[in-house]
């Protein structure tokens, strides 16, 4: 038996109800990314929403459909951080207490802001799954109502105002690039999108290690992942919902991965390039475009869908992106063990323009000789061409570059 997608009309009956009440985000053309691509390319800046997600539109869709006297009864939700946020925001301006379960793993900010839109907040278990368990049981003991983050109907239709934005705000959208973990987003959208364009191309970008939906369609049911790790903790989703799997199976064109690599580096051209604040589940779309640009028909429109992002994780991140993009350069080198070798060698890094961030001696490893060090440096770099300019540099001066 097919399961009734959500229709164009929902959406718009959606964005009717969330009027005044969300934010139309602004679309930036991202010329690094045109360039790139051969085209225009832009940027649908959910991360400059109301709670810093795409996920106020679905929470509040859902909660202001309830009855009076369920939403008497109070809500109740489980999530990393984004879907908390929202929920705890839609119940506040409609009136209903919340109640949000997240991991003991979720990031302190996203803890505090959801407390501050007022929800009480529980830690329940290492992970999401724990969490969604308590939530869950919490909502048959006490009788509020559970707020799924993804497998519903009103939810698909308030995150579908998403897409429907897109269209007026680039009507020649040829191509729409969509963040993906449980499939809410990315099923409004389309849902959204081919009701008026049924020639744009939508694509769902799903973390590589973190990827339920190709497994699920091949077995045509959901089917939950056995472990997940990734950075992206907001699209980290065992399993699609049995709705959400039907919408990317009907009306989503493709289905794509990105590395963490990609996450890293995607992350780091909206720092520097697009000047936005993203976090690593909300580049995933920007992700998918950096890593294969020929595969997306232009005008395209990559939907960054959130940017709640902990400060301590920004920075392991920006950092892991400049190695993955070839900005950092670890090396070992043999130097002689007399005043002034080190200096030397520093010196000739510095007429390169390798600015060193680190530099650490070692006199006493086995593979020494007598009279021998090792130098272990770390230098940032223009990229990698500088860095292979750098290396060449070395070895022709004479150096022993050293491997491990």
């Amino acid at each position: 038996m097919s399961i009734p997608l959500v229709s164009g009309a929902d959406v718009e009956s959606a964005a009717r109800l969330l009027a005044g009440v969300v934010r139309r985000t602004p679309m930036e053309h991202s010329r690094g990314l045109a360039d790139r691509v051969g085209g225009p390319v832009f940027l649908k800046c959910e991360n400059l929403q109301r709670a810093g997600s795409f996920k106020i539109r679905g929470a509040y869709t859902r909660i202001a459909r309830l009855t009076d006297a369920e939403r008497a009864r109070g809500v109740v939700a489980a999530s990393a951080g984004n879907h908390a946020q929202g929920v705890a925001l839609a119940a506040r301006q409609l009136g209903a207490e919340a109640t949000v379960f997240m991991p003991e793993s979720a990031p302190l900010p996203k803890v505090a802001a959801t407390r501050g839109y007022g929800a009480t907040v529980r830690l329940g278990g290492p992970t999401l799954t724990e969490a969604l368990t308590e939530a869950i049981a919490f909502a048959a003991e006490t009788g509020s109502v559970f707020i799924h983050p993804f497998d519903h109907r009103d939810v698909i239709a308030g995150q579908g105002t998403v897409g429907l934005e897109v269209l007026e705000q680039c009507p020649d959208v040829a191509t729409v690039v969509v963040c993906t973990g449980g499939g809410g987003l990315v099923s409004g959208v389309a849902a959204a999108v081919k009701a008026r364009r049924p020639d744009v191309r939508v694509v769902a970008v799903q973390a590589a290690a973190a990827a339920a939906f190709p497994a699920s369609l091949a077995a045509g049911h959901p089917v939950a992942l056995p472990a997940m790790s990734t950075m992206a903790d907001g699209i980290a989703v065992a399993a699609p919902g049995d709705l959400t799997l039907a919408h990317v199976a009907g009306l989503v064109d493709e289905v794509r991965t990105v590395s963490e690599e990609d996450l890293s580096r995607a992350l780091l051209f909206c720092l520097e390039r697009a000047k936005l604040v993203v976090e690593p589940a909300g580049v995933a779309a920007v992700a998918a475009v950096l890593a294969d640009p020929t595969a997306f028909a232009p005008p395209v429109v990559a939907i960054v869908s959130g940017g709640n992002i902990d400060p301590v994780l920004l920075l392991k991140v920006v950092q892991h992106g400049m190695a993955a993009a070839g900005r950092y350069l670890s090396l070992r080198v043999l130097i002689t063990d007399r005043p002034g070798s080190l200096a030397a060698l520093l010196a000739l890094l510095a007429g390169l323009s390798a600015n060193v961030l680190s530099v650490e001696h070692e006199r006493t490893t086995a593979r020494l000789d007598l009279g021998e060090v090792e130098v272990g440096v770390v230098l940032e770099t223009r990229g990698p061409d500088h860095a292979a300019e750098v290396t060449g540099a070395l070895s022709r001066a004479g150096y022993a570059l050293l491997s491990g």
